[in-house]
């Protein structure tokens, strides 16, 4: 059998652009992004509807795309989930198309709500006459106020229940780093009250090992057994709690905390170095936890074994995302590490290209073998993403 050369360097990402507005083309309902190719597992699954941090994802990487047709389709996703907004304000986890009924997930899904106002700014900033924000400006004003209500009023960062966020089976609740970050871009994207105090708390309660203790004593007791017990100093925490946390190295919210203009330079240096000796990136972008989560852990929860989907090295627990390897691009780009970038975006494209271009959903964390969903959409806007960062050496949705 003949085994064909797999392209390097620039070639592949040429190729990877190209099979990402394919994707994400194929991908296309009436009624926006599907988060994977249709199809009879995708549709058993679920993965077949308008998801709304994946469909806000996708908005952005539609819109940087180049290509007409998704740049024109960016916002419908946004609009068929803002025509399932909850009374009280709260965007949908997801709208299934064919029933036409919007899920809402167990506990709250906190972060759909975050993407979607994060992903609505950005198109309307780059199309101001499509005029998204004021043609939902009284979504977007509830939208605000329900995550306003679940904004502590000292700290200025949101609290949550576990498994409410992107990563739906880890156990990180309370103030959660991934949340947070995305908070602060939302607070400096529609200039909402207290953002500094928030970039501060953030940095004092994700990193207690090197900000200041506020006078505030509720901040010295939570940051006190982190600061006394935690054993990985150079990564932000990925929760803090009452009395526990998160330390299994948050590869995703680290990244975010970078993205989103939370760290200085050096914290951003440090961060970069915590991430690159846990080798996150080793053999391809990104494992999305340093440290997974051992069952027996106090951390441990038994929905983790569910499906023995979030064991150590699959899923949110430690799998390969090429999505969140996106961000990691975008991130090195971002910090000045532009050439290091241009060769991740390389490394990032032969992820999707695996399987015959499967733009697979995870790959096992140690064998690789590819788990979830073919056709991920969000794979290919986040690659979008990342060859945009690399070109423009900024990320796309930074503080202005």
């Amino acid at each position: 059998m003949r085994v064909l050369p797999v392209p390097q360097g620039d070639e592949i990402v040429d190729i990877c652009r190209q099979k990402s507005v394919e994707l994400l083309r194929t991908n296309l309902s009436e009624q926006g992004i599907l988060a994977a190719t249709p199809g009879a597992r995708a549709e058993s699954r679920g993965y077949a509807a308008i998801f709304g941090r994946d469909a806000a994802v996708c908005a952005i990487g539609m819109a940087l795309s180049g290509d007409a047709q998704l740049a024109r389709e960016a916002a419908t996703g946004l609009l068929t989930l803002a025509g399932h907004q909850a009374a009280n304000g709260q965007i949908p986890k997801f709208v299934d198309v064919r029933g036409q009924e919007a899920d809402f997930w167990y506990l709250g899904c906190i972060d759909a709500t975050l993407w979607w106002l994060i992903a609505l700014d950005f198109l309307d900033r780059r199309d101001p006459a499509g005029e998204l924000r004021q043609r939902l400006a009284p979504g977007i004003a509830k939208a605000i106020q329900w995550l306003e209500a679940q904004e502590h009023q000292r700290f200025f960062l949101l609290q949550q229940n576990e498994a409410s966020d992107w990563a739906d089976i880890m156990p990180r609740s309370g103030f959660v780093l991934y949340t947070n970050a995305l908070w602060y871009c939302v607070k400096q994207r529609y200039a909402l009250g207290h953002a500094q105090e928030t970039r501060a708390n953030f940095n004092q309660l994700f990193h207690p090992f090197s900000a200041d203790l506020a006078e505030y004593r509720r901040a010295r007791l939570l940051a006190h057994y982190a600061k006394r017990n935690a054993k990985n100093r150079d990564l932000f925490l990925s929760f803090v709690n009452f009395s526990f946390y998160g330390e299994e190295g948050d590869v995703f919210g680290n990244l975010l905390a970078l993205l989103c203009g939370l760290a200085d330079r050096e914290a951003e240096r440090r961060t970069l170095r915590a991430l690159d000796r846990a080798g996150v990136a080793d053999p391809w972008p990104v494992r999305v936890v340093c440290a997974p989560i051992p069952a027996g852990s106090s951390l441990w929860r038994a929905y983790m074994s569910r499906h023995q989907q979030n064991l150590e090295w699959q899923y949110h627990n430690g799998g390969i995302w090429p999505f969140v390897g996106g961000f990691w691009v975008a991130a090195l780009a971002h910090t000045g590490a532009r050439d290091r970038a241009n060769a991740e975006l390389a490394r990032l494209a032969g992820a999707n290209a695996l399987d015959g271009w499967a733009f697979n959903e995870w790959l096992h964390g140690r064998t690789l073998a590819p788990g979830g969903m073919r056709g991920q959409s969000w794979n290919a806007a986040a690659f979008l993403i990342a060859l945009d960062a690399v070109r423009e050496g900024a990320f796309a949705l930074a503080p202005g």
